[in-house]
């Protein structure tokens, strides 16, 4: 795989970014194009290693050592016939994934990682600018009919297996667009709109029936879903936002970063919004609660709209800039990351408890914290968490953004309605084909692992779809995802 000493001759050297004053200024994508040639010396770099443990890290069992190696060689279009074979949606994982190959590559024992999530971005930027991406309907059809019930990229990438496996496809989606969080979580910076747009395009053409602002079980009833359908797929996510029960909380200006992102990516797309309902960061002082990759995007999305200052804060310590002896490769490294948002500015800070919130006229003005230290796990395994006296301290805030994560599906309709079981975390329980209690209905993606990555995503995804088919048909030749 790969050229012999490239991973000698070549270091690692991923695509440039934009300037920050120039990117800082629009919501285009963060990346200026990369050379052919740098492609190609990254696809090198591939070492042929004798066991690829970066199909360990990756839930799609993605051939990248083939791919590398085709690129390398110049083999574009059977570049993208081997990365298709395992992902549906290369566009998406190669922009908006953690890349949890690259960690478990080989090199990185004691060198940087293959640039992996680039090189799979470029094969597929490339299958689009050659025209070699067409629609795949199916030859023939089933004549079984199944109901997919969420649009992200669990929901999409069911929608394209079952659909290509001959049976007709009708995806149901609430909102008014197409791809769940893609479309309307996502910032455009890190995934432009068009590119989501474009492979519903395509899916439309290939068969897959689309019904957009449609929620079942308020614009069409469970019992009529049951109904028509021989089988039905939810994949609507683990949407239930983790709460901040505090004094304050209710103020106007602290708002949920899922009402905060989605308004944004809608302005973006034209929508005008009323200026009661308004979230912006424009001018303000900003409190962003929670380190994780929302949190970052709402930190980017800030930078955008012109904020005076952004704080980001972590109720956890700050992860080491290195692997501990407890975290060996080639396991997922448990260290601090940065995001283009962070190398644009702002302040992070960790080991912060929020205490509450205070303001006047009903507008938040003032954020109250302590800082706090981790001890020793208690006998549930956690650190037992301990406030520092004399910690005490406030931040004069305008916006407060709480990004700190997600904990099920949303309950209360269509999984009540439907009454099907949930596990003890409050995800919707399966079997290993992904078949919920209540035979014939199936469940996928984060509304039954909890929230996760896109690729553990597009990996669910293909794994209910495996198991839909089997049902239907009594057997199923779309492969199956050890998810």
């Amino acid at each position: 795989m790969g050229k012999s000493t490239g991973f000698m001759e070549f270091q690692r050297r991923t695509p440039e970014k934009r300037a920050i004053a120039e990117r800082l200024r629009d919501s285009k994508e963060l990346y200026n194009t990369w050379p052919e040639k740098d492609i190609k010396d990254q696809g090198a770099r591939c070492m042929n290693c004798a066991v690829p443990f970066c199909h360990t890290g990756c839930p799609l069992g993605n051939l990248i050592p083939e791919w590398n190696h085709l690129v390398y060689t110049g083999q574009w279009e059977s570049a993208l016939v081997r990365l298709h074979s395992t992902n549906n949606f290369p566009e998406f994982t190669g922009r908006i994934c953690p890349a949890p190959c690259e960690p478990a590559c080989v090199l990185s024992i004691n060198q940087d990682p293959v640039t992996i999530e680039y090189i799979e971005k470029a094969i597929v930027d490339k299958g689009f600018e050659e025209g070699w991406i067409k629609p795949e309907p199916p030859k023939t059809r089933t004549g079984k009919n199944v109901a997919v019930i969420g649009s992200g990229p669990a929901g999409l990438a069911a929608s394209q297996q079952l659909n290509r496996a001959g049976h007709t496809v009708t995806l149901f989606e609430r909102d008014e667009y197409i791809g769940g969080l893609l479309r309307l979580g996502i910032p455009d910076f890190k995934l432009d709109k068009n590119i989501v747009q474009r492979r519903v395009d395509l899916m439309a053409e290939e068969g897959v029936i689309f019904k957009p602002n449609t929620e079942v079980g308020v614009d069409i009833s469970v019992e009529d879903i049951n109904k028509e359908f021989d089988a039905i797929c939810i994949t609507i996510g683990a949407c239930e936002p983790r709460e901040l029960a505090v004094e304050g909380r209710d103020l106007y200006g602290v708002h949920l970063a899922m009402d905060y992102l989605p308004q944004q990516n809608r302005r973006i797309a034209g929508h005008k919004i009323d200026p009661s309902e308004s979230i912006s960061a424009e001018g303000k002082r900003v409190v962003i609660l929670g380190g994780g990759d929302t949190g970052a995007d709402c930190l980017g999305t800030a930078h955008r709209q012109g904020a005076e200052i952004v704080y980001q804060l972590e109720l956890l310590p700050k992860p080491p800039e290195t692997r501990g002896s407890n975290n060996p490769w080639p396991q997922w490294p448990l260290i601090l990351r940065t995001s283009s948002a962070h190398e644009e500015g702002g302040s992070r800070d960790y080991n912060i408890l929020t205490k509450g919130f205070s303001g006047s006229q009903g507008k938040v003005e003032r954020l109250d914290a302590v800082r706090v230290e981790w001890g020793k796990p208690d006998e549930s395994g956690r650190p037992v968490m301990s406030e520092i006296p004399d910690s005490a301290f406030s931040i004069e805030v305008d916006l407060v953004l709480l990004a700190m994560g997600f904990i099920h599906p949303e309950h209360e309709g269509l999984i009540k309605d439907l009454g099907i079981d949930l596990d003890d975390r409050g995800n919707i329980s399966t079997n290993s084909d992904r078949m919920t209690s209540i035979p014939g209905i199936f469940a996928g993606g984060d509304s039954v692992r909890g929230a996760s990555l896109v690729v553990w995503a597009i990996a669910e995804g293909r794994q209910v779809a495996h198991g839909i088919d089997k049902y239907l048909s009594g057997q199923s030749n779309l492969p199956s995802v050890a998810v």
